[in-house]
């Protein structure tokens, strides 16, 4: 049986698509014509993985965006890269540790919140 691999994207509709782009390759130095292009390497930790994840229709985990979807982006220093935001006057939304990995949330210039995560260990067991 042919079975799905892994994330191919995430597409989404803004009013100013050509805004949104510059807006990230200017903030997060990542772009391209389609917009960012991520290959799939394991990394020292040795695995990579995205997550397909539902959340209940009441979460407050994206707020303060409106939308009902949220962007997570994986990161190589979350630290160095929270410096270089906050010094280009981007606001941290907040910041959390955990055993598998280190967060900090922004806003892009849409309202979308962006989850920007840093692998440090393996998935938690379910």
């Amino acid at each position: 049986m042919a079975k799905v691999t892994g994330l191919g994207g995430i597409f989404y509709k803004v009013e100013d698509p050509d805004r949104t782009r510059a807006w990230y390759q200017e903030t997060l130095g990542i772009g391209g014509d389609w917009g960012a292009s991520f290959p799939w390497k394991a990394d020292e930790t040795g695995e990579a993985f995205s997550l397909l994840s539902p959340f209940k229709t009441k979460t407050d985990y994206f707020d303060p965006s409106h939308a009902p979807f949220m962007i997570n982006l994986r990161v190589d220093d979350l630290d160095e890269l929270t410096a270089e935001l906050e010094a280009k006057g981007i606001e941290m939304l907040g910041r959390q540790d955990e055993d598998y990995g280190k967060f900090a949330w922004i806003l892009d210039c849409d309202g979308i919140k962006v989850e920007l995560w840093e692998q440090i260990g393996p998935a938690p067991e379910a």
